[in-house]
Formats: structure tokens, C-alpha cells, sequence
């Protein structure tokens, strides 16, 4: 618990001028024993046997990501979901999954796609985000109906990027203008979009990737490459601001998503009809 006190690891004891790190050299994802006490005394300390992790850096991407969901479910009295896509590839999917099927019958939504490390499936969470509602169902005693085909989303949505917002980061969100689906908010993104495939195998083990394809525009010119994605929306978060916690591209964001909601318009799941009555 914070304000406890580590006395030990795997009984090397952590007294003043001992890194802790020292006695967790070579320990990558093993199990090892600890000590620890609300005092800092050996004396009623507790023992643990844990297994370690390798970075901490999925936790920390967790809390933020979660940090993010309650401010906008708060600021939004609960009408707006946030999901946030890492990047374009197999933790991108899962993430998406994760956070937009719980939240598809939220009033909006806002799509994070900043520092988002690109990959190649955008064009799949895309085809999900633009699904349209052809009629609704409902099974026995369910209290409310859903969406089919089911997953439509009928709420209005941004898309949050940035300077780090990269490759398929980038189009992700050039298809996200394309399609309709809302207005971009935050920084110009990465400008890199010429795609690589496999390395070529090299002697020495080192490894090499040339540019294999790029991407042009419906209207026949080529597109992001050099340049990246404008949003519509150009706001630069503070970094004072931020480091005391307050995103202002997440704010915007939820400023422009209540303002949607509260001009109407958009297909709504409609309530469930009077059954016909046999008479």
C-alpha cells in the first residue's frame, strides 16, 4: 500500500544507499520474495512471494487510459464514452475492442488516436465505426433493444490526434475526415504513411526495410506522405497544463461532443413498440 516500506528483496535488505533495483538484476518475469512493513522495521514485516514483470510501461499506458475515461465520463455526466487505440496492429484491435463494445450505447464518443504507433488495420476499425443501424432488435425479456447489424455506434464522434499520431496513426484519421465521422482535434499528425513490409535477412543480423507502397486520394493525388493529417480542430496541449493533469484536447473534445448531442439529429435506438395484440 502507498506509505508502506520495503524492507527486502529476496533478503537483501534495503537499508539507506541500497538500490532496490540492485537486488532485482536478472530477475525479468521470476519470482521473487519481499518484505514489507507500515513501519520501517524488519520487526512484523510481511512476507510475499511475487512474479516480477519486465517494464512497467503497460501499467502506466492503463492508468492513463483509464485516468482519461473517468474525466470524460464525468465532464460528460456519463453520455460519452473515450476509447483509445495504441496502434494499428494486434494491441490497437484488442484495445478498441475492449473500450468501444461497453461503450456503444454511450449518446458520443470520442476516438483517441494520439501517439498511436501505426501498423495496418485502421481501415477494419473504420468499416466498424461507420456501420449504420438498418433496424433494431429485441429478445425476450430485454428490457431495451439493440442495433442490427449490432456494434453500431449512433452518436456523434471526434478524433483526438497529434505530432505522434503516426503511419497508419495517420491515415486513420484522414479516413476518419473522408468518411464523416466527426471533426479532428489536436496537432498536425506524424506525415508518414510510404509502407514497408518483411526485412531482407542481412550476414551480419542486422536488417533492412525499403519503402513497398504508398497511398493516394480518390481524386487521384497523393496524400499525407511528407505532410500528415490537419485537424480541424488546432489546439496544443501546455505542457505545465498537462503534467498537473489537465488535457486540453481532451476537454475540447468533450465540449464538441455535448454540443453535438445537445443539437440532436443523429438516429437513435428507437424505444420498443407496442406488441400487436391479438384481439
Amino acid at each position: 500500500k502507498e506509505g508502506d516500506y520495503l524492507i527486502s528483496i529476496d533478503g537483501t535488505k534495503l537499508e539507506p544507499g541500497v538500490n532496490p533495483y540492485i537486488a532485482l538484476i536478472n530477475k525479468v518475469n521470476k519470482y521473487v520474495d519481499l518484505k514489507i512493513n507500515s513501519k520501517p522495521k524488519e520487526e512484523g514485516a510481511k512476507e510475499y512471494n511475487i512474479k516480477t514483470i519486465s517494464t512497467e510501461s503497460g501499467l502506466v499506458y492503463y492508468n492513463w487510459v483509464e485516468d482519461n475515461r473517468r474525466k470524460v465520463d464525468s465532464l460528460s455526466g456519463g453520455k460519452i464514452g473515450y476509447v483509445q487505440i495504441p496502434d494499428m496492429s494486434l494491441q490497437g484491435l484488442n484495445e478498441f475492442v475492449k473500450y468501444f463494445y461497453p461503450q456503444v450505447k454511450k449518446e458520443g464518443l470520442i476516438i483517441d488516436d494520439r501517439y498511436n504507433g501505426g501498423g495496418f488495420v485502421s481501415s477494419m476499425i473504420i468499416d466498424r465505426l461507420r456501420r449504420i443501424m438498418t433496424m433494431a432488435a429485441v429478445a425476450r425479456n430485454q428490457k431495451y433493444a439493440d442495433t442490427y447489424p449490432d456494434g453500431v455506434f449512433t452518436g456523434p464522434m471526434v478524433c483526438l490526434l497529434n505530432q505522434l499520431s503516426a503511419s497508419d496513426g495517420d491515415m486513420f484519421a484522414y479516413e476518419f475526415k473522408k468518411a464523416g465521422l466527426g471533426v479532428l482535434i489536436g496537432k498536425r499528425s506524424w506525415g508518414g504513411v510510404v509502407g514497408i513490409r518483411g526485412s531482407l535477412p542481412l550476414v551480419d543480423g542486422g536488417y533492412l526495410y525499403k519503402p513497398e507502397f504508398s497511398h493516394f486520394s480518390p481524386e487521384g493525388k497523393w496524400i499525407l506522405e511528407g505532410i500528415g493529417m490537419e485537424p480541424d480542430i488546432d489546439l496544443e496541449n501546455d505542457p505545465a497544463l498537462e503534467y498537473e493533469g489537465i488535457d486540453q484536447q481532451l476537454n475540447k473534445a468533450v465540449e464538441v461532443v455535448l454540443d453535438e448531442i445537445n443539437k440532436g439529429g443523429y438516429h437513435k435506438i428507437p424505444a420498443i413498440p407496442q406488441f400487436p395484440i391479438k384481439k
